[in-house]
């Protein structure tokens, strides 16, 4: 049976919803995986979920890693399947006609630990930031321990709380 290509997108969760962050990665490069077999966990700014194998084969590259922010449509991984009914999603091809393809992502330890940057934060937490009369740019002492180091609505309400005590 033929084997192809696909290039497996980022969920569309709906009109509202256009990044989604990678909590968990419950596959690696070269595993065989079955169709709706988890491979992630990922996160909207409401809710956390299982990202499901949309067929059965082996998967070829994983193109995020945990805590990392993608749009709704991107591709995140590439399987290669004999499904069919999937050819719409084949992966692109360059220019000398093979397939596009990238490696998985390298680990955060190959990042500089030197290098600050300010934590991102959901829009839950935005707005209750800036209901309490607070600048979230402005916010250096707040601890973030939402997924990829985010600062959540729950991060926002301790550190409100904490202020009031």
């Amino acid at each position: 049976m033929e084997t192809f290509l696909i290039d497996v997108p980022m969920p569309s969760m709906g009109a509202t919803v256009n990044e989604l962050t990678v909590v968990t990665l419950k596959t690696t490069p070269g595993a065989r995986v079955a169709k709706g077999q988890k491979l992630a966990e990922l996160e909207s700014d409401k809710s956390i979920f299982e990202f499901e194998s949309p067929c059965e084969g082996t998967v070829r590259a994983i193109l995020a890693k945990p805590g990392e922010i993608k749009e709704s449509g991107a591709v995140f991984l590439q399987i290669e399947t004999a499904d069919a009914s999937l050819r719409h999603l084949t992966a692109r091809k360059t220019e000398d006609g093979g397939p596009m393809t990238a490696k998985t992502p390298p680990s955060d330890s190959a990042a500089p630990s030197s290098v600050l940057r300010p934590p991102i934060w959901t829009p839950r937490a935005t707005k209750l930031a800036q209901e309490a009369g607070l600048d979230p740019a402005r916010l250096t002492d707040i601890t973030a321990t939402g997924p990829g180091g985010r600062v959540s609505g729950d991060d926002v309400t301790r550190y409100l709380a904490s202020r009031k005590g």
